[in-house]
C-alpha cells in the first residue's frame, strides 16, 4: 500500500504535477486540432520518461559502469575533483559546505589517504558569485579530518573539467608528481579522464559517489516521475554531450 502512495504522490507533486497537466492540456486540444494535441502529447511522454529512474538509471549508469575501482592503487598523488559548494553555511571549524558529489569524493580521498599515505590534492575553484571556493573547502575539512595539512594541496582556480585537467597538472609538475590517482563521480569519470589525457597525464581511474546501482529490479517506482530522477537524466546528457566536446 505505502508505494501505491508514494506512486500517487509523484503526480501531485512537481514535476509529476507538470506531466498531468500537459497530458490534460493535449486531451483538450484533440478536440479542436489532434496535430497539435499529437506534438503535446509526444513532448508530455519524453518529459514524463525522462522524470523516471525507468530512463534515469540505464543513462547515468551506462556512465559509471565505463571505469570500475582498481583493486590496488599505484600513484604518487590523489587528485580529487569538485562538484560544487555553498558558501556562507557554518561548518564544524568554519564557513562553507561541500555538495553532495564533492563531499562523496572527499571522504573516499580522506579513506584512500589513509590506506596509502599519498598526498591529496583538490581541484575546483569558486563557479559562481554565490557559491563556495571547492578546493579552499576541501582544504580545510581535510585538516579537520585529521590529515596533515602538508598532505594538501587546494587547486582553487578551475571552474570546469577542463581548467581542473590543465591546472592540476600545473601544480603537479610543480610537486614532483607523475602518476594521479583520480577521484570523482562514477558519471563524470569517463569526461574526466578524457580531458586529463588532453592534458597529457594517464591517470588512475577511481571512481566514486555512484548513484545507479548495478543490479536493477522492476516494480511500480520505476514509473514515478520525480526531481531526482530528471536531475540524473540531465547530468547523464550533460556528460554525454561533454564527451562528445571533449573529443573534438
Amino acid at each position: 500500500m505505502i508505494y501505491i502512495i508514494k506512486f500517487v504522490y509523484s503526480f501531485i507533486l512537481p514535476p509529476g504535477l507538470f506531466v498531468l497537466l500537459f497530458a490534460a492540456v493535449a486531451v483538450w486540444l484533440w478536440r479542436k486540432n489532434r496535430r497539435p494535441a499529437l506534438v503535446l502529447l509526444g513532448i508530455t511522454l519524453l518529459l514524463y520518461l525522462s522524470m523516471t529512474s525507468l530512463v534515469a538509471d540505464p543513462l547515468i549508469g551506462s556512465l559509471e559502469r565505463k571505469y570500475d575501482q582498481p583493486n590496488t592503487v599505484d600513484g604518487d598523488v590523489i587528485v580529487v575533483l569538485g562538484g560544487g559548494a555553498s558558501s556562507g553555511n557554518r561548518d564544524l571549524d568554519g564557513e562553507g559546505n561541500l555538495l553532495g558529489p564533492a563531499a562523496n569524493r572527499l571522504l573516499t580521498a580522506a579513506r584512500l589517504y589513509r590506506e596509502t599515505g599519498l598526498p591529496i590534492l583538490f581541484s575546483g575553484g569558486q563557479v559562481y558569485a554565490d557559491s563556495g571556493n571547492e578546493a579552499d573547502i576541501a582544504k580545510r575539512q581535510l585538516i579537520g579530518l585529521g590529515i596533515p595539512e602538508a598532505d594538501v594541496l587546494a587547486e582553487n582556480q578551475s571552474l570546469n573539467t577542463e581548467q581542473n585537467a590543465v591546472n592540476t597538472a600545473a601544480l603537479m609538475k610543480a610537486h614532483g608528481f607523475s602518476r594521479p590517482v583520480l577521484v570523482t563521480s562514477g558519471f563524470h569519470m569517463p569526461r574526466a579522464m578524457l580531458e586529463f589525457e588532453h592534458a597529457r597525464l594517464s591517470p588512475l581511474a577511481f571512481p566514486t559517489d555512484y548513484i545507479a546501482s548495478r543490479e536493477s529490479s522492476f516494480y511500480l517506482g520505476k514509473f514515478s516521475p520525480s526531481p531526482g530522477s530528471a536531475e540524473n537524466t540531465g547530468i547523464a546528457l550533460k556528460e554525454y554531450l561533454g564527451i562528445l566536446a571533449a573529443h573534438f
